[in-house]
């Protein structure tokens, strides 16, 4: 089961900016993170993204990413989070 997809879900909501895309995209793709799902929308000049990525041959801990991503969002003005799937449909569960 070593193949098997490990699913986390990472959002990014903030005021719009060049590069937004590219910088989260650039950091996952480097830390061998592939984007399986995507969705952005812009509405009144404010971004919203939902990702969700496949985590299984990160070469790190998971809360490392999250702490990353995070600086990366304060970095550019947007609040990027980023959980595990599990966790999150837990969370949402209705």
């Amino acid at each position: 089961m070593a193949d098997q997809v490990k699913k986390a879900v990472i959002t990014v909501v903030g005021k719009d900016t060049v590069g937004i895309i590219a910088k989260v995209c650039t950091y996952l793709s480097d830390n061998s993170v592939n984007v399986l799902d995507i969705s952005q929308t812009i509405v009144d000049g404010f971004f919203n993204m939902m990702m969700i990525v496949d985590i299984r041959n990160l070469g790190f801990e998971f809360t490392e990413m999250q702490e990353k991503l995070s600086q990366i969002g304060q970095d550019i003005g947007v609040d990027i989070r980023c959980q595990k799937a599990e966790i999150f449909e837990m969370m949402h569960r209705i």
